[in-house]
């Protein structure tokens, strides 16, 4: 039986403030204030921002990861839907229990993809690619292969 694991493997960067308030009716966050991290739950080279909410608890949140050219994210399913869009590059997902990079769909810049909870996907990235998330945490990342887990390479 595999396990869910929580987020907590990301560094979760502090964000000003303003972002973090529950009262706040607006805010805003420019691009030189993210904080990019290394994500320990995908994988030397990908960096990870937090733009609103935190993923690892309950409750809305945005984040962002960019990640470089030919990067792979192996067969994965998260415990609750995952909500992406293509800020730059370009963004190949596909269903199924293992990577391949013959199948799935391309999603390009202004793009979108909904996956529901429990779906077993993938992801692969021909070039730099930012991609931002959302949706209801917590989020999590369980990977199909356990092996596939870069948190314990």
């Amino acid at each position: 039986m595999r396990k869910s694991i929580i987020l907590a493997g990301l560094a979760v960067a502090a964000l000003p403030t303003f972002a973090d308030a529950a009262d706040d009716h607006h805010a805003t966050v420019q691009p030189e204030a993210l904080k990019w991290t290394a994500p320990a739950a995908y994988g030397s080279g990908a960096q990870f921002t937090v733009i609103k909410g935190d993923p690892t608890k309950e409750g809305m949140y945005v984040v962002r990861l960019k990640v470089p050219k030919g990067f792979r994210i192996q067969a994965h399913t998260h415990p609750n839907d995952e909500n992406v869009t293509v800020l730059s590059g370009t963004f190949h997902i596909g269903t199924g229990d293992k990577l391949d990079e013959n199948k799935g769909e391309t999603i390009t810049v202004g793009g979108y993809s909904y996956v529901a909870k429990g779906m077993t996907h993938y992801a692969f990235f021909p070039e730099e690619t930012v991609i931002q998330l959302h949706g209801m945490g917590p989020q999590g990342i369980t990977y199909v292969n356990p092996a596939d887990d870069p948190r314990k390479k």
